[in-house]
């Protein structure tokens, strides 16, 4: 039986998890030395933070196009297809585009792990593609990330800072503000989400010895009058706050008040907060995997007023999250709860959860959701969260879109 050139490619890619999110730069920057500095190539915006900075990314993205310019993107992880990581002018690389992609990135830099050889294969494309300005969302913390091996970019931006990958990280939000800040460099002005004053002195700390300048999207009084009362294109209070981030950043790539009006209307950011109308009913996926994303969850839940005897939750994470408070903020409102292994890593084992928060063991995401839709009913609603390889698997099964193995890196 023969295999197509991107089926073999990702066999190939695939085999490089074991590396894990290698931090450290080193790597990186032999390979695109050996690339000719692809990096260097186009202009940049890079965005780092623990929730927001995707959908930063995507309103970005947007507004650059609203602008007329060619763009490109770099996020993950992925959803469904692992080509949505790199997209030209805001469209997924095609399988024959992204296979001569990756066998030359895999072949030319066979030592990078998976994650670096992604971020390589993006900043060829965006070299070959002639982008006019790359969109880079930061893969883990800022300072050691593959994507920070860039030249100083013409935009920045640090979301909103909360405890994630805190074995990686730190364990404090300060001490996870100050890997984020890495990304500094001379010249730079990072737009900052909302954060804690003690936050904000650490990333100040970093940024200011690196030679860069740091300002609040909420004390640019234009970003923030346009955030208050905007249509944004992505649901959710919390996006008003990075709608603001947005707006500063489409100001310093040059772009009109309209095309960024425009952008940040139209973005689009698949998973979260996304309402399907499925034949048996609605659904709300959200990719909320940290307790700050699930605290965001809940308070859209409560702002929509639903009964909870007519919302059914279906819930899965991975081991290394801090399970807890998510559950224990989504759990009482749902009056039906199915718990599940999501893919892409070790998951929490979904019997542990129930013990927490009662609930029913599902043995895959085909089974939870069924027996969640019998529990709503065609009128309520189900709620699809914790882990974005589980709001993945979900897309997929909902809008029969085909699948690539979920990685969550």
């Amino acid at each position: 039986m023969t295999t197509s050139p991107l089926a073999r490619a990702l066999v190939d890619l695939y085999a490089r998890i074991p590396l894990g999110m290698r931090l450290g730069l080193e790597p990186m920057r032999v390979a695109c030395d050996a690339f000719g500095h692809p990096e260097r190539a186009f202009a940049a915006v890079h965005v780092a933070g623990t929730n927001g900075k995707g959908s930063v990314c995507a309103m970005v993205e947007r507004i650059a196009r609203e602008a007329g310019m060619r763009t490109g993107l770099y996020t993950s992880p992925h959803l469904c297809r692992l080509a949505e990581r790199i997209r030209i002018d805001g469209a997924p690389l095609d399988d024959g585009a992204l296979a001569p992609l990756l066998r030359r990135v895999l072949d030319d830099a066979p030592d990078l792990s998976f994650f670096e050889t992604l971020t390589l294969a993006a900043f060829v494309a965006f070299r070959d593609a002639k982008v006019d300005v790359a969109i880079l969302e930061v893969g883990l913390g800022g300072r050691l990330d593959a994507t920070n091996v860039i030249p100083a970019p013409r935009a920045a931006a640090i979301t909103r800072i909360a405890l994630d990958h805190t074995d990686r990280l730190g364990a404090t939000l300060v001490a996870i503000a100050r890997e984020k800040a890495g990304i500094a460099k001379p010249g730079m002005d990072i737009v900052l989400g909302p954060m804690q004053p003690d936050v904000r002195a650490a990333i100040d700390e970093v940024a200011h010895a690196a030679g860069a300048t740091t300002r609040l999207a909420s004390d640019d009084a234009e970003a923030a009058r346009f955030a208050a009362d905007a249509a944004i294109g992505l649901p959710g209070e919390h996006q008003r706050d990075n709608a603001a981030v947005a707006w500063a950043l489409g100001k310093a790539i040059g772009a009109s008040e309209s095309a960024r009006r425009d952008g940040i209307a139209r973005a689009e950011w698949p998973g979260r907060l996304e309402r399907v109308d499925a034949t048996d009913g609605a659904v709300l996926l959200d990719a909320a995997h940290n307790p700050d994303g699930a605290a965001a969850l809940a308070r859209h839940l409560r702002a929509l007023a639903l009964p909870a005897d007519g919302v059914a939750l279906v819930f899965g994470t991975l081991a290394d999250k801090a399970w807890e408070p998510m559950i224990d903020d989504l759990a009482p409102l749902a009056a039906r709860r199915f718990y599940v292994a999501p893919g892409g890593r070790t998951p929490t084992d979904p019997a542990t959860i129930a013990r927490r928060h009662e609930g029913e063991i599902a043995a895959s995401f085909a089974e939870a959701y069924r027996r969640a839709r019998a529990a709503s009913g065609k009128n309520g609603l189900v709620v699809i969260a914790g882990s974005i390889s589980l709001v993945g698997e979900a897309r997929a099964h909902l809008l029969g879109l085909a699948r690539d193995p979920a990685v969550a890196l």
